[in-house]
């Protein structure tokens, strides 16, 4: 994508000084990637972690809080930061969803109680803010809530940003802690904007995938990660992959890249991105879960050109197991793009097949390819209870 000229009046006169909160994480350090790759841009950010942006710390134009906004002392620096920034960007939440379950406080705090000061002072200051939302905030299909399991009328399960209801499921299923915090947190900006004049763009993406996306269990982390690294430590470890309830709910999957993108557009042309809501998403690579599975293992044969995962199971775990009790998925997202297009200028490029190649490829050579088992026989696994 060229880089188009900055259309607006900066704070600082020839530079544009973004403060990015959460600058250490997947898409932080990605929009670090590129911003930083622009002499006029000045950066602050706040992340108490560096390991994906350590290629950035040496950088005279990038300045690092490394620590959690939470603290009043750094509330204050955050609001002189804020103060002479021409826009804040908010990245920072969790976003497991093996924490919605187990860990839904921590859950709701990190993704409204938390984040709900940054826009308070911005409010306050009349400083543009970037939100980081997540089409969580749709919630279920209308369509999954009738018998009729069709898909073919559209307007039963695209999603459009300013006239699909959000439906959430019930309070016990505690799920949806993520989604409806992240519903509110949206509310709580918009009434900010109504009420005190907050100029304000809001995100939401649906599912950004790429290198750096996750942790993978024994490396890098701990616990219960996302899809692909679940599936991908799998393949490391040569262990089945699990297909939580058979692996039927949808997704469509778009490119980091291609994100970043439409996040520099908006950065760039304040005018058409304020006071507005965008779906960043590529309808072109929507694929099941199971769909997805075969395209993993596909993928790492590919890479790995190790023929013996021919064979690799797959194995059906219920939801509950998987994720504890109170999980129930989103049957379908498919977003409307029309804002990002038309406003933006904004179009996804990346499919699938290329996605997933460069993704596995950065984790294979990262964890796999000087593994002294990276060619080694298939561990014996019994066969899986139900296949996709």
């Amino acid at each position: 994508m060229s880089t188009p000229e900055l259309n607006f009046k900066h704070v600082s006169g020839d530079v544009m000084r973004v403060l990015i909160v959460g600058c250490g994480g997947y898409i932080g350090s990605h929009l670090l990637d590129r911003l930083l790759a622009d002499p006029q841009i000045r950066l602050t950010g706040w992340d108490p972690n560096t390991a994906k942006i350590m290629n950035h710390l040496s950088n005279p134009n990038f300045r690092l809080h490394q620590t959690m906004l939470s603290s009043e002392n750094e509330l204050r620096a955050f609001r002189q930061e804020a103060r002479s920034s021409d826009v804040v960007i908010n990245l920072a939440a969790i976003c497991n969803p093996s924490e919605y379950n187990t860990n839904p406080l921590s859950v709701m705090r990190s993704n409204f109680m938390e984040p709900s000061r940054i826009v308070d002072i911005c409010a306050e200051e009349n400083t543009w803010l970037i939100h980081f939302s997540t089409s969580e905030v749709y919630g279920r299909t209308l369509q999954s809530y009738v018998d009729d399991t069709s898909y073919d009328d559209p307007s039963l399960f695209e999603f459009e940003e300013d006239t699909t209801p959000l439906i959430m499921g019930p309070v016990r299923n505690q799920r949806w802690s993520y989604a409806s915090s992240k519903q509110l947190m949206e509310r709580y900006v918009y009434a900010h904007h109504k009420q005190n004049g907050l100029p304000f763009t809001i995100v939401r993406p649906l599912n950004f995938f790429g290198p750096r996306m996750d942790f993978i269990p024994k490396r890098d982390g701990d616990g219960v990660p996302r899809v692909l690294a679940c599936f991908m430590a799998a393949l490391l470890d040569r262990k089945p992959l699990q297909l939580v309830d058979g692996g039927h709910a949808r997704r469509t999957i778009v490119s980091i890249h291609d994100a970043i993108d439409a996040i520099e557009s908006m950065i760039r042309n304040r005018g058409k991105a304020e006071n507005r809501i965008f779906n960043i998403g590529n309808r072109d690579n929507e694929v099941s879960m199971a769909q997805l599975a075969d395209l993993m293992i596909e993928t790492f044969i590919s890479v790995s050109g190790d023929e013996t995962y021919r064979t690799h199971p797959v194995e059906n775990v219920s939801g509950q197991q998987f994720y504890g009790e109170g999980y129930e998925d989103c049957d379908r997202r498919m977003p409307n793009i029309d804002a990002a297009r038309t406003l933006l200028g904004w179009e996804p490029k990346t499919a699938l097949r290329d996605i997933l190649t460069e993704t596995v490829a950065y984790y294979f050579d990262l964890y796999g390819r000087n593994s002294s088992d990276s060619h080694a026989s298939p561990v014996d696994v019994p066969e899986p209870a139900a296949m996709r």
